[in-house]
């Protein structure tokens, strides 16, 4: 019988070639042990909610009543609901006719985009166009759009960030272009060496790559570091200089463990460097309600704001997003409590605060015994986690380890990982899913765990880690 179209020998190479490991062995393994009965604590993925962390009251209420309206009919709903809640269910179901079952506009509904237009303008102190925002599936829809229109083939590079998130390197791989690797320094927490950036510019061309873009996760994803103002602004100069786009992966803001380095919006510094880089260097930011004290990943919502874009090319970008018709409409409304949350005065405002502040006071903690956790390991090293939600830490592994691997035909670290979770449940990302340096292996968890497990965690983690390496040396 001949070959059918959907062998995988006829597959599209480029979906062939894409890899996430985020999704990948580790994760398969672990549902395989769950499936067998092992409690595994699924550390690979920012999923809060999965690992206990509860919604915020006031959003769910007003979805609620915005997922079922007949309630706002009900002459008892004011005893069920706060009055402010019931107001902003009121406000949203008036956005779109025919509610939360109807598509709404392809860029998303435009009241929402307003409410985050002045969100923008509140954080970074100057305007924002609702036109130039676009709501969409999570921050990734967003990312992968941008990215789709930037690629026109293998000859076009990204500057991507090594250690990067493999949503990048399977997107570029997806659409057939080319990841340009710019490298972190670890020893620096991470930081960013201009010079460094010139050289991987400089080396790509020499290879026929053409340089479009560059990407910035801020903060960091694994690497957890928050970028500087003066950063920033050599990066933005950088661009503006080399004539790249700037992708600002800005999904982790609201995530920040430290107050030395608060976060700073791309956007901000290039509006406050002005022209005539304020006028000319295109930007793309990405937000979502995955993150942050939300936290709700399952809803699917982010959007992703657009400066400096010529119309024609938002045209563009419109009648791509068309093709899917609308995104997710009740995610929209989410995007809209974020940018628009409860406000001093208002009846859930004190509980919503309270909430908050409660979950990223307990992030900040774990943030702090998973670090010290790590370094208190044998041939572990770890930078803290200054934003976002993981650990990246480094596991110097022995040479009687890497050549085991070798012979399972297994990366190093990746064979590292598969222990760990054999013995202990715990279901992390080998580094080489993210990129690293030759010779220099890493491991990614999430900082999540329940706060009141995050010890024995750890001390779980240090038992097999001490094993390992005495059995290894």
């Amino acid at each position: 019988m001949s070959s059918k179209p959907l062998d995988y020998e006829n597959l599209n190479e480029n979906v062939k070639k894409c890899q996430y490991a985020v999704r990948g062995e580790l994760y398969l393994r672990a549902s395989q042990l769950q499936k067998e009965g092992k409690k595994i604590i699924f550390t690979n993925v920012g999923n809060p909610h999965a690992l206990g962390q509860k919604p915020l009251t006031f959003p769910r209420q007003v979805i609620a009543l915005c997922q079922a309206p007949f309630l706002l009919d009900d002459p008892n709903v004011g005893q069920l609901f706060p009055a402010d809640a019931i107001a902003k269910a009121k406000h949203y179901l008036s956005l779109n006719s025919g509610g939360l079952g109807a598509y709404s506009d392809s860029r998303g509904i435009p009241g929402v985009r307003k409410e985050i237009a002045d969100f923008i303008e509140r954080r970074d102190g100057y305007p924002s166009d609702l036109e130039h925002i676009f709501l969409t599936d999570g921050a990734s829809k967003g990312i992968m759009q941008i990215l789709h229109t930037i690629i026109r083939g293998p000859n076009d590079g990204v500057l991507v960030p090594v250690p990067q998130y493999p949503l990048y390197s399977a997107t570029i791989s997806l659409y057939g272009g080319s990841l340009v690797p710019y490298y972190l320094e670890e020893t620096a927490d991470w930081g960013l060496d201009i010079n460094d950036l010139r050289q991987s510019i400089e080396q790509a061309r020499q290879n026929g790559i053409t340089v479009r873009a560059m990407v910035i996760i801020n903060p960091g994803n694994p690497t957890g570091q928050c970028l500087s103002e003066q950063n920033l602004r050599q990066i933005i100069q950088f661009c503006y200089e080399e004539n790249l786009v700037l992708l600002g992966d800005e999904v982790y803001q609201q995530n920040i463990y430290q107050d030395e380095h608060p976060f700073i919006s791309a956007r901000k510094v290039l509006f406050d460097m002005g022209p005539p880089v304020s006028k000319e260097l295109q930007l793309v930011s990405f937000h979502t309600v995955s993150k942050g004290y939300w936290g709700e990943c399952g809803q699917r919502g982010g959007y992703f704001e657009m400066t400096n874009i010529p119309p024609k090319s938002v045209e563009e970008i419109y009648k791509v997003a068309s093709i899917s018709l609308s995104p997710n409409v009740p995610a929209q409304i989410f995007l809209g409590l974020l940018a628009n949350p409860p406000k001093p005065g208002d009846i859930s405002y004190e509980q919503f605060a309270r909430e908050s502040k409660g979950i990223l006071e307990s992030l900040r903690r774990r943030a702090h015994i998973m670090t010290d956790g790590f370094n208190s390991c044998k041939n572990v090293v770890c930078n803290f986690t200054e934003g976002a939600m993981y650990s990246f830490p480094q596991i110097q592994l022995p040479s009687r380890a890497i050549d085991a691997a070798k012979k399972l035909e297994k990366a190093p670290d990746s064979f590292y990982c598969l222990k760990l979770l054999e013995a202990t449940g715990i279901s992390t990302v080998p580094g080489s899913g993210f990129g690293q340096k030759e010779g220099v292996f890493h491991l990614r968890t999430t900082i999540l765990p329940a706060e009141d497990e995050m010890p024995s965690i750890m001390a779980s983690f240090k038992k097999f880690n001490d094993e390992f390496m005495a059995q290894y040396e």
